[in-house]
């Protein structure tokens, strides 16, 4: 009987410890941004994302995929260690737009002038495409 009472606790805990992984299955979120269309702004946002997903998000972001000719950024992450929202706000924090939310201020006048939002003169100019890693 003794036996059969450890079986079945070891068979709850492996149960139990199946749900918790199931619970941090990751999740794709896609983020449009304005001043996301050239490589020098693609560079400065991996950097900046780099650093946070090591410092801040308990490294939740497995992986992201830029599209500079869309302007978005592609994120898959663990959401038990970080929200599309807090991913959202580090976008912000580098000095880009995300989605609804604008760019902060500071972060964003610290971006390369390319990098601005394309009413202030950034982006890709006419014959000078820069979404390519050697312009």
């Amino acid at each position: 009987m003794k036996k059969l009472v450890v079986i079945f606790a070891m068979v709850l805990i492996g149960y139990a410890a199946d749900a918790q992984v199931m619970s941090a299955k990751a999740t794709w979120v896609t983020v449009k941004s304005n001043n996301l269309k050239c490589w020098p702004c693609q560079q400065a946002l991996e950097r900046y994302l780099t650093v946070e997903n090591k410092s801040n998000f308990e490294s939740g972001i497995l992986q992201w995929k830029i599209n500079l000719l869309q302007g978005e950024i592609r994120l898959q992450f663990l959401p038990d260690r970080v929200t599309a929202d807090q991913i959202k706000e580090a976008i912000t924090g580098a000095g880009f737009d995300a989605d609804e939310l604008k760019a902060d201020s500071v972060a964003y006048k610290s971006i390369p002038p390319i990098c601005k939002r394309a009413e202030d003169g950034g982006g890709p100019q006419k014959g000078k495409p820069c979404h390519f890693p050697n312009n």
